[in-house]
């Protein structure tokens, strides 16, 4: 009985190898990409700043009041203008411990200059170089905040506004603002679950529904009070 000749079909293997090859490629690709998506870059190392959960830390209040801020929301800045000084008293008579969580969720609305990430930015590198001045500015970050779809306050303007607000600007500090340090960092941060958008409100770990009235949004969840 005869037999056939079995011949190998080396375009076949090559073909095959080509392709296993393309995809190690892509995944090796899409691993960098997460890896670049993902990493924090420069992690700011102030003792009032959270290196892990972002939070910016002011008061020692038994409370916790916990905000989750983009620096181009409108509705952040209204909640600003409507329960800023009252979450100011209350940190300055140490009823609460407030954490400012600053997202950057609205990059897109500042015509291509990431002011949201910028301002986050900003505010870390104020954060670590002048804790006590840090909250003036953030409080002024609202005071001056541009509008969507403009291209926000340049990095100059950031700089003169943390002057304005009795930060200290060394060389360093200005360089870390210029330079975008904490660019990554701030973009690496994410609202808590649960929430939809900014501001987020929570008081002792639970999701305020903010009204704009500080009274029945902060005071009135309050333990020590």
């Amino acid at each position: 009985m005869a037999t056939a000749t079995r011949k190998t079909n080396w375009f076949a293997i090559w073909i095959s190898v080509g392709v296993v090859v393309v995809l190690v490629g892509l995944v090796a690709v899409v691993a960098v990409l997460n890896s670049r998506a993902t990493d924090p870059g420069p992690v700011p190392a102030a003792s009032g700043i959270n290196r892990e959960t972002g939070a910016i830390t002011f008061g020692k209040g038994p409370d916790k009041v916990s905000t989750y801020v983009d620096f181009m929301c409108p509705y952040c800045g209204q909640f600003e203008e409507a329960e800023g000084k009252t979450i100011s008293g209350l940190v300055d008579d140490g009823s609460i411990t407030l954490e400012v969580h600053p997202v950057t969720i609205l990059d897109r609305l500042s015509q291509g200059t990431e002011y949201s990430s910028r301002a986050a930015s900003a505010m870390y590198a104020v954060a670590e170089a002048d804790p006590a001045n840090a909250y003036a500015f953030f409080r002024a970050l609202y005071d001056n905040q541009p509008k969507e779809q403009t291209p926000g306050l340049t990095d100059e303007e950031l700089i003169s506004l943390a002057k304005d607000s009795g930060v200290k600007m060394t060389a360093k500090l200005e360089k870390a603002i210029k330079d975008h340090e904490y660019k990554s960092f701030a973009q690496s941060q994410e609202l808590p679950e649960g929430a939809t958008g900014t501001p987020t409100l929570l008081v002792n770990d639970q999701i305020v529904p903010v009204t704009y009235d500080a009274q029945k949004d902060i005071v009135a969840n309050l333990t020590s009070r």
